[in-house]
């Protein structure tokens, strides 16, 4: 049952996600830009938003396909000119023959385990092949996500302006104040993170490219990218590993050398990041120590995906701010009236003016059709 509201819920979860981030974006366009319909203004953002993400892969795709062809033109001469002697004796290479030579493949499939083992992998290829061919619903997916996201930028002002309307009247200030405290969290670990994934991808990419790793700008802003979840980056270790290897049969250097290389990068960035970058950049935003940001990393992704594990951070120091108000009797970090939900620009406060005026002059004229 929640694998199935999951399925359906993602897709606006990750929408309403994009749209805050968004939303500023858009009113500044809206208004300091002056484009009269808020539509105009949505469809422009996510004009430039595409654009953006377009040119980035426009411009990557030829350095990776170049790097590709050139990897696998070294991994290809590294084979033909494999000298087996380098690395084993010739009794150990006559024994590995004598091995294959003696190895029949009948006798071997007629053991029963092997038979076994053939019956329960057939049904897993066919549910391979089927989950290969259910790129079409994942398209949907994307599509739904994308009339989301559409729809939410576009409303995102009657939103921020009536959703009180529809809480107890005895508990929209405490609503506020947590909705205002959560609002605080995000914009300031998103923020923070996103500066610090954005240093820390240029040092990785910088640091690769010296070394001579293959594909190693890119490599680098991939684990930036990764950065933006913590502790992440290490998903990068194995294409990296593989890299290395790469760079060894393109450059006849050791192996060895090259993952000393791989891994002084790793400990350099990393040990920068840790004691610079995110103690001057990040502070005391989530007040979280390395176990309790692996374990709200765990807690949330199983609860939510990938997209728990993104938000996991601001929801547990949000946990953290009403276990401290409510049981501790401590103020909350943000010194807000409780009456406000968010620190809102200008223009956001004139564009809620305009919705509350709009509805009343609806709400006038129904009464003056009624009368």
């Amino acid at each position: 049952m929640f694998s199935r509201l999951y399925g359906i819920l993602l897709p606006f979860f990750v929408s309403f996600l994009l749209a805050w981030l968004l939303d500023p974006l858009v009113s500044f366009i809206q208004h300091k830009c002056r484009v009269k319909f808020r539509i105009l203004s949505v469809a422009i953002t996510l004009i430039l938003f595409v654009g953006l993400l377009t040119l980035g892969v426009y411009l990557l795709i030829p350095a990776v396909e170049r790097e590709v062809k050139a990897s696998a033109v070294a991994v290809e001469q590294y084979f033909a000119n494999f000298d087996a002697d380098r690395y084993l004796s010739a009794e150990q290479q006559q024994k590995i023959q004598e091995t294959l030579d003696g190895l029949n493949l009948q006798s071997v499939l007629s053991y029963p385990e092997v038979r076994d083992g053939i019956k329960n992998l057939l049904p897993k290829v066919g549910g391979w092949i089927t989950g290969g061919l259910s790129w079409l619903s994942e398209l949907l997916v994307i599509f739904i996500g994308l009339l989301y996201l559409i729809f939410l930028l576009i409303s995102f002002p009657s939103i921020r302006a009536n959703w009180r309307k529809y809480i107890p009247q005895k508990h929209v200030a405490e609503v506020s104040t947590i909705v205002h405290e959560l609002s605080v969290n995000m914009n300031a670990y998103f923020r923070g993170q996103a500066l610090v994934a954005l240093c820390v991808g240029i040092l990785f990419a910088i640091g690769f490219t010296l070394t001579g790793m293959p594909m190693g700008f890119v490599m680098g802003i991939i684990i930036g990218l990764l950065n933006l979840v913590p502790y992440m980056q290490a998903l990068g270790i194995p294409p990296c590993i593989i890299l290395c290897l790469v760079q060894s049969a393109q450059t006849g250097q050791p192996v060895w050398l090259t993952l000393l290389l791989m891994t002084i990068v790793f400990i350099v960035v990393q040990t920068f990041q840790d004691m610079v970058l995110t103690p001057k950049i990040m502070g005391k935003v989530t007040g979280l120590g390395p176990a309790a940001i692996l374990l709200s990393l765990s807690f949330w992704g199983a609860l939510m995906g990938v997209v728990g594990m993104i938000i996991a951070l601001p929801l547990t120091s949000l946990g953290l701010s009403c276990y401290k108000h409510y049981v501790l009797r401590e103020p909350f970090a943000s010194e807000r009236s409780a009456e406000e939900n968010i620190q809102k620009p200008e223009i956001l406060v004139q564009e809620e003016q305009i919705v509350r005026q709009k509805a009343q002059k609806v709400k006038k004229g129904k009464t003056a059709s009624a009368k």
